[in-house]
Formats: structure tokens, sequence, C-alpha cells
């Protein structure tokens, strides 16, 4: 019985000792404590598909990421289908897929959405996902976590016009977001 319980503390040990390996502390790169304002609505028809990731808060997740993007669909079950791609280093680097699921928050306008990477069994893996820009044609967006601590620019193409970069960066500055931390993603 004694071993059972020595196994088991070691078992508890080392699940513990992985997660907090994986876990990383993210810093908050927005001053504002007030949350930030979204979009009005999202058609989620004309937002899904491919966009391509323009600039990012620096994050552990997507360290040496180049040539990144992330693709959404409708499932049939309601939720979105979430595919991040990005490749390490360079094109011709490793490729790295994450496949999650994201909900709508109900009354958002389809605006706010909790997005999760982990196995459906994993309680308390959601992470928001704010849409707080978009473009009238569906060409670009800023989206992010309310908390300052993840921030994205997103276009559908590789290459975004650099007045629709500078308005979009403003965007965020005016949401209470550092701008100057994001760091511009390589397509090659």
């Amino acid at each position: 019985m004694q071993w059972i319980g020595k196994r088991a503390a070691l078992f508890a040990a080392m699940v513990g000792g992985m997660m907090m390996s994986g876990c990383q502390i993210q810093p908050d790169y927005r001053a504002a404590k007030a949350a930030p304002e979204t979009v009005a609505q999202v058609d989620l028809d004309k937002y899904a598909g491919k966009w391509f990731e323009i600039a990012r808060y620096p994050n552990w997740f997507e360290k040496n990421c180049t040539n990144v993007t992330a693709e959404y669909a409708e499932r049939d079950d309601g939720k979105i289908s979430v595919t991040n791609t990005c490749f390490k280093g360079s094109k011709s680097g490793k490729r790295e897929v994450a496949n999650g699921r994201a909900r709508v928050v109900e009354g958002s306008g389809n605006a706010k959405l909790k997005v999760k990477f982990a196995p459906a069994w994993v309680p308390f893996a959601e992470g928001d996902y704010w849409v707080m820009h978009l473009e009238p044609d569906y060409s670009a967006a800023l989206v992010g976590a309310p908390s300052g601590k993840y921030l994205w620019i997103l276009a559908r193409d590789p290459v975004i016009a650099p007045a629709t970069l500078t308005k979009i960066k403003a965007r965020a500055e005016a949401l209470g977001f550092d701008a100057s931390a994001l760091e511009m993603t390589q397509h090659e």
C-alpha cells in the first residue's frame, strides 16, 4: 500500500513538472485595465478561410515561427475549426501544425471567441480570441486577448499595404495595446 502512495506521489510530481516546464509567463503589453472594444459584428462565413499572420506579440508557442497562417472553418457542431501552421526558422524548416476549435461567446456578435488547442477533456484550457478591428472587406484584422498578452495582425495576403498596417497599429494603440511590441512575421 505504501508503494502505491509513493508511486502516485512520483507520478503527480512528474506531471506537475511537465506542466510547469510548458508554462511560460507571458508579458502583458496592454496598459489599460478596462476590456478593449471589439467590432460590433463578425460574419463567420466571410471570416472563414486562410489568414496570414502579419505581426504578433512575442510568445513561447510561436518562437522562431515564419510563414505563419491560420485557417478557420465552421464545423457541423456549430463550433469553428482552427488550424495554425508555422515553419521553424524558414519556409524549408520544420512544419508545425496546431489544430483547435473555437466557440462563439454568446451575445458578442461573433466578435469574441473561446479557443482551445488542448484535448476536449482538459478543463480550463480555453483562451480569449477577440476581433478588435476588421477591414470592411475582411482583408485584414486585429485579434487578440483582452489581457494584453496576445495580439496578432492578420491579412488575407502575406503582404499588407503600409497604410492598412499603420491604421491597424493605431487601432491597437487606441485600445491600450503597445503596438511597438509587435514583431513582424517573415513570409517567403
